[in-house]
């Protein structure tokens, strides 16, 4: 009995490829690749949906205009109350879109941070990459069709004008 690690020899012609499934898939991303992904992908929700409520965007201008502000001075700057700003900062505190500061007397002002934007930017600008891409190859597609006016006396542009 031959030894549980033998093998039989390989019968097959010497020239016996495995069948062609067509081209190779592309290499499976690495995991920290991945894991940045999703990072990012879940900065960029948490980023629109702070930014979806008209509220938090006014709050994210008045600070974009007149630098860190506490909740207080929100409220006498915004139709909005206190509480409710509050509630707001607190958003868009988790989204990282402003930094509370610690000032006197256990006053918290808030700063507007820049970075998440940059993230939501960084995803929007991907996303028209994209678009802009397929929209390229539909123009070029609907350019190369038949009757198309950049391809003969079929298309618009020959047609004579009425009268």
């Amino acid at each position: 009995m031959p030894p549980p690690d033998h093998r039989p020899p390989d019968h097959g012609p010497p020239d016996h490829r495995p069948p062609d499934h067509g081209p190779a898939s592309p290499p499976a991303p690495d995991s920290a690749d991945a894991s940045r992904h999703a990072a990012a992908e879940r900065d960029a929700a948490a980023v629109f949906t702070a930014l979806a409520d008209p509220t938090r965007r006014s709050i994210l201008s008045a600070l974009a205009q007149r630098g860190p502000a506490t909740a207080t001075e929100l409220a006498g700057q915004l139709p909005i109350s206190r509480q409710a700003i509050a509630k707001h900062l607190s958003l868009l505190a988790e989204a990282g879109l402003v930094r509370p500061q610690p000032g006197e007397r256990r006053r918290v002002r808030f700063a507007l941070q820049s970075a998440p934007m940059a993230t939501a930017q960084a995803f929007l600008a991907a996303l028209a990459r994209d678009w802009d891409g397929h929209l390229d190859a539909l123009r070029r597609h609907l350019d190369a069709a038949p009757g198309n006016a950049a391809h003969g006396p079929a298309g618009p542009a020959d047609a004579q004008p009425d009268g």
